[in-house]
């Protein structure tokens, strides 16, 4: 395995758990999956459709997410919205990353 093969497999990794955070960190307030997925993308989070839509399934199923269908437009949208455990749960992912950044950092200070 070449080294760009072995940075590109652990930058995955840091992504996948990131990714769970950035998108309940967004669901503060309602979003299509589009909508999120430009959002994402805005705040320069590089996700694609196909991984972003089998999250909010994922988080919908595990209970950190609402969604109801808006069928007012000419295309019905699945609009999601984090919920009261979504928001203990983003919490306690934010509060542990947030250690986790600050002990970092203190490895590289040390350098």
């Amino acid at each position: 395995m070449s080294e760009k093969d072995i940075v590109q497999s652990y930058l995955t990794e840091l992504r996948r758990g990131s990714l769970v955070l950035a998108v309940l960190g967004c669901l503060s307030k309602p979003f299509y999956g589009y909508g999120l997925l430009q959002e994402l993308q805005d705040k320069n989070i590089p996700i694609e459709a196909n991984t972003l839509y089998p999250l909010l399934r994922r988080l919908e199923k595990q209970g950190l997410l609402t969604s109801d269908w808006d069928t007012t437009e000419s295309r019905p949208r699945k609009y999601y919205l984090i919920n009261e455990t979504g928001k203990h749960v983003t919490k306690a992912l934010r509060d542990e990353w947030l250690v986790m950044q600050r002990s970092i950092m203190t490895i590289f200070e040390e350098d």
